[in-house]
């Protein structure tokens, strides 16, 4: 909650930024879905996926160019029991991931939200990202959290130089879609993003192990949740350290197009031929 406001007056700032020179603005809602890849998921795409949503604000400047923000709300999860990405680790992990975004769009064809002549285009788009989230674990029936077990011995006398990681990061997000003129005001459109993170503990995993196996308490969650085979020694891989963890976002979303300022007749939008 204290990062959410701390976040408040930066999302003011960038929508103030994007309504102060559009020509057109487009808000509407985002559904689709969100996924991860990193230490437990190494490369499969798709895979783990979980329901997202969202709402997205955007400003159309050119045909071409577009500044949108959105605020998207996902899930990422998943398994060793489903990837075997390192067999014999048995770890597993879930987190709400929230995050809000600012991109800039580029259209491969004119675009504009009401033509009958430039209804359609494909676009690239790239960014920044602010994203929270909280990997958690079964432990006994209940879901607790991971960083506070402190599962790689951060901040403890075996690994004071690690030190426990927070959940709020950044991220640059970079992806493609399409976009669809519907009528004179409505547009219709998906598009699938990458997101590049500067963490790797989205799943709470990265370095390496810190207790003798054969000596934890199954009985005590920060104990057992570090090394659930129990078969581990100090210092032995658990994750890859070299490598930070990636998300994503595959949605579509429906927005609708209000007018902020009479169309001036000499730019990018005087060719425009509008549905009657």
């Amino acid at each position: 909650m204290k990062s959410m406001k701390k976040l408040i007056p930066v999302i003011l700032l960038l929508i103030a930024a994007l309504t102060s020179k559009g020509q057109y603005l487009e808000v509407g809602p985002v559904g689709g879905v969100s996924y991860y890849v990193g230490d437990l998921n190494p490369s499969k795409h798709f895979s783990g996926v979980s329901p997202a949503f969202g709402v997205v604000a955007r400003m159309n400047y050119t045909t071409r160019w577009t500044l949108k923000a959105a605020l998207n709300i996902g899930k990422i999860a998943a398994s060793d029991a489903d990837y075997q990405a390192m067999p014999g680790r048995n770890l597993s992990f879930e987190s709400t991931l929230t995050e809000f975004t600012t991109q800039a769009e580029l259209n491969f064809l004119p675009y504009f939200t009401g033509s009958s002549k430039e209804f359609f285009s494909p676009y690239i788009f790239a960014g920044l990202s602010v994203f929270m989230y909280n990997p958690k674990a079964l432990f006994k029936g209940t879901w607790v959290d991971l960083r506070e077990l402190k599962t790689e011995g951060q901040d403890t006398r075996a690994y004071p130089d690690r030190t426990p990681y927070g959940t709020v990061g950044l991220a640059f997000p970079f992806g493609l879609g399409m976009k669809l003129s519907l009528g004179s005001r409505w547009c219709f459109g998906v598009e699938w993003g990458l997101r590049k993170t500067f963490t790797d503990y989205l799943d709470d995993v990265s370095t390496t192990y810190y207790l003798q196996g054969s000596e934890i308490n199954p009985d005590i969650a920060e104990e057992y949740l570090s090394d659930p085979t129990m078969t581990h020694e100090p210092g032995m891989q658990r994750g890859n350290s070299q490598n930070n963890d990636w998300y994503s976002f595959a949605v579509g979303f429906l927005t609708y197009r209000f007018s902020l300022q009479k169309e001036p007749k000499c730019n990018d939008f005087k060719n425009v031929q509008k549905f009657r």
